[in-house]
């Protein structure tokens, strides 16, 4: 197996409990993640919420640079199976899209939600559907336009959530995939299998380990995404459930030859965790564990 250096593997802040979802925790500065990032070895991060890394395109390249970083993308809910909604998910598409551009990204990440407020999941007819697939190869259309790759991303409280949301896409449309072994293994896809059957459609690789014990109470209605994810719902690698080396291994073998983000949902609960512990033990555990699978240790 060839063994991607940290040229290869990047983070996200979404690692340090970054995330705009009301209630999900504390929301540390970048002045306190990206020296963290950047002291585990990391050349690369994506976006993070809107705004967090900056207003504008310049900014976020100058604070990124500051801390020896670089922009490879970010994460954009659309809704795309409404007619009434076609025009303003296109819009944001192509303003977030040259917003990462002008940034220096690759990669436009979407997911496909009921509405902008992330209603749950609901069950689709064959002309939204239809109109959903439309929207996707009208945003992979726009991402090249700018040079940029669109992925999609199944995730929890999506419209492409379980294992029958996955393979309808898969089917129904040509949109590339990324791959993220938590939120597949959580809506019970096997990421293992997905990356053996589907490799030609993964464009982007997400990794966190998850709990089943406590995804199998988010899927049975116990518990919500937030309060799921507070009690530990997604781990660092290795300490969970999900097929993380068999997923490599498969997508290795394949010729995957992208991105590796380690990207662990999480919630921080103390107002100051001691600088370079906290969140970051989870990035430093997970990164070795990668590092250690894939014969490469951190440059």
């Amino acid at each position: 197996m060839a063994a991607p250096t940290l040229d290869r593997i990047a983070t996200a802040p979404t690692s340090w409990g970054l995330c705009e979802v009301p209630g999900w925790g504390v929301q540390l500065a970048p002045e306190r993640v990206l020296p963290e990032m950047r002291a585990l070895g990391f050349h690369a991060t994506e976006a993070g919420p809107d705004g967090y890394l900056g207003a504008s395109a310049d900014e976020i390249r100058d604070r990124l640079q500051r801390y020896g970083l670089h922009l490879i993308g970010g994460f954009l809910p659309l809704v795309l199976h409404e007619r009434g909604a076609r025009a303003d998910a296109l819009a944001s598409a192509m303003r977030v899209a040259e917003h990462f551009r002008a940034a220096g990204a690759s990669f436009l990440i979407s997911a496909v939600v009921v509405d902008m407020d992330w209603s749950p999941r609901q069950a689709l007819s064959r002309d939204e559907w239809r109109r959903m697939f439309d929207g996707l190869a009208r945003i992979d259309e726009i991402a090249a336009e700018r040079d940029l790759t669109h992925a999609l991303h199944p995730h929890w409280g999506t419209l492409v959530e379980r294992r029958d949301d996955v393979w309808r896409v898969l089917e129904g449309c040509d949109v590339r995939f990324c791959l993220d072994t938590g939120h597949l293994a959580l809506g019970e896809t096997d990421p293992a299998r997905f990356a053996a059957d589907a490799a030609t459609r993964v464009a982007h690789v997400h990794l966190k380990d998850y709990s089943e014990s406590i995804g199998a109470r988010l899927r049975g209605g116990e518990l919500g995404l937030v309060s799921a994810v507070k009690a530990g719902l997604f781990r660092p690698l290795g300490d969970g459930d999900a097929p993380i080396a068999e997923t490599v291994r498969a997508l290795e073998t394949a010729g995957y030859d992208g991105w590796y983000v380690l990207e662990q949902d999480i919630s921080v609960a103390l107002p100051d965790p001691e600088p370079g512990a906290g969140p970051a033990d989870d990035v430093r555990r997970s990164l070795a564990y990668l590092t250690d699978l894939l014969g490469t240790g951190p440059e």
